[in-house]
């Protein structure tokens, strides 16, 4: 089994950002933090597009999301990450009133995207964490600006961000013989239309319920399996 060394470092970046952007926190003109979100914004955007274009099955990708979407209301996954996000502050006893909302943001930041997705793949197949390890870095500077705004929040996004990223890697080196290249380019299709809701949120352009998106990630596995 391979050990998820990209996924680890990628944790430690968001860590020391996060403590950078908690430093800073209240010493960041506000005009900085909103620059800095409508340059990440852009660039978020950019990325999801690049990903989405991609696909090559489009109707894959259409059931994929609409399917994913159904299946996240009809769980409330929006609610079940509120009532995780509320847990760990109640646990950590935290006072800051943007903890939750800071938690799930970075979370969905960090998590969703063709770098985590084809990152961890890449290390669990072939055993090469060059991806992840760029990723680490990029996380790490984005933390600074979110854990400026949202405070502690962010800081424990390197929880999900290891359990998901390291679950993915040891997954892929596990199943490695199944993952084509059409599922690989359906996942991170899909991702990028999912990141592609990030970046209109981080542009105030359209709120988008990404956590009941979600689902649409293992349904684009499976039917990429299902229709080769």
């Amino acid at each position: 089994m391979i050990l998820p060394t990209g996924s680890f470092v990628n944790a430690a970046a968001i860590i020391a950002g996060s403590l950078a952007g908690m430093a800073l926190h209240g010493r960041f003109p506000e005009r900085f933090r909103h620059i800095v979100f409508q340059g990440l914004g852009l660039c978020v955007l950019l990325i999801g597009v690049q990903m989405a274009l991609t696909v090559k099955n489009p109707l894959l990708l259409i059931f994929s999301i609409l399917l994913g979407g159904l299946a996240g209301e009809l769980i409330r996954l929006d609610a079940a990450f509120e009532r995780v996000g509320e847990c760990a502050k109640r646990t950590l006893r935290s006072g800051n009133p943007d903890f939750t909302e800071g938690l799930i943001s970075a979370s969905l930041i960090f998590c969703i995207g063709a770098m985590a997705i084809v990152g961890s793949f890449d290390e669990g197949i072939r055993g090469d964490a060059t991806v992840l390890y760029t990723k680490s870095i990029l996380d790490g500077f984005a933390s600074v600006a979110l854990a400026s705004t949202y405070g502690s929040g962010v800081l424990f996004a390197f929880v999900p961000v290891l359990l998901y990223q390291g679950g993915l890697t040891i997954f892929a080196g596990l199943f490695q013989q199944h993952f084509t290249p059409l599922v690989i380019s359906q996942l991170t299709a899909t991702g990028g239309l999912l990141i592609v809701g990030i970046g209109l949120t981080l542009l105030d352009i359209k709120r988008i319920n990404l956590s009941n998106l979600l689902p649409a990630l293992l349904v684009a596995v499976a039917l990429a399996l299902i229709f080769p």
